[in-house]
């Protein structure tokens, strides 16, 4: 198969699998969507979904979260990992949404990524699951998956962001960045396959018979 061939497959297959995508950090709004998304950082979305309930019951805007101190934030999240970090990026990223952004989560990329503890991966999920604006939020799952299937060199996370946007029409993005972590988590995890094992490997390379490699 050609690269785009493969990947018409793997949108067409992962439809089938996965025709429903529900957000699996659970939030109630932009800023508890954004908070949990950076508490996701070397977390599993499981373990944020048992810790967010208690820290969003104290603050679940901006301007609640403000009033709290990073040690109050700290000893809530410290399940999470990096607690002290996340916790001074959760205090500071309020502050500033108050002061610039009247206390509201802007729909902009360049004004989250200035935000404390924000990146372009946390940028973007917050602008396709928050606000519906098309993007291609690249993890760890689709850094790896992207290479086993060869839609992209893995070079570095903003090289597979750029080939897998020329790939994949534009309206299919946000739909399709939660169903390939849906597969990789299902089928094509780091120790569950090495590209020659799950479905969609198999389907796309049948005579791959050496592991792939994988750069983070």
């Amino acid at each position: 198969m050609l690269k785009q061939e493969r990947a018409d497959y793997v949108l067409r297959r992962l439809e089938e699998l996965y025709p429903e995508t529900p957000v699996p950090l659970d939030h109630t709004n932009p800023f508890t969507l954004l908070v949990a998304v950076l508490l996701s950082a070397q977390c599993t979305d499981v373990r944020v979904n048992l810790v967010t309930p208690a820290l969003f019951k104290k603050a679940d805007t901006a301007a609640k979260m403000a009033k709290l101190s990073v040690e109050e934030i700290d000893a809530i999240v410290r399940p999470c990992g990096l607690a002290p970090r996340k916790a001074r990026a959760i205090r500071g990223l309020s502050e500033i949404l108050l002061e610039k952004h009247q206390g509201e989560v802007p729909a902009d990329f360049a004004a989250l990524e200035e935000l404390p503890g924000v990146g372009h991966k946390t940028a973007s999920v917050v602008m396709s699951q928050a606000f519906g604006v098309p993007a291609f939020a690249v993890d760890t799952h689709i850094h790896r998956l992207a290479q086993r299937w060869k839609l992209t060199d893995g070079r570095n996370v903003q090289r597979t962001e750029e080939d897998l946007k020329k790939l994949f029409p534009r309206e299919t993005w946000n739909k399709l960045h939660l169903q390939i972590i849906f597969y990789g988590r299902e089928y094509c995890s780091a120790r569950g396959c090495d590209g020659t094992v799950c479905e969609i490997c198999k389907t796309l390379f049948p005579r791959r018979k050496t592991p792939v490699q994988t750069k983070k």
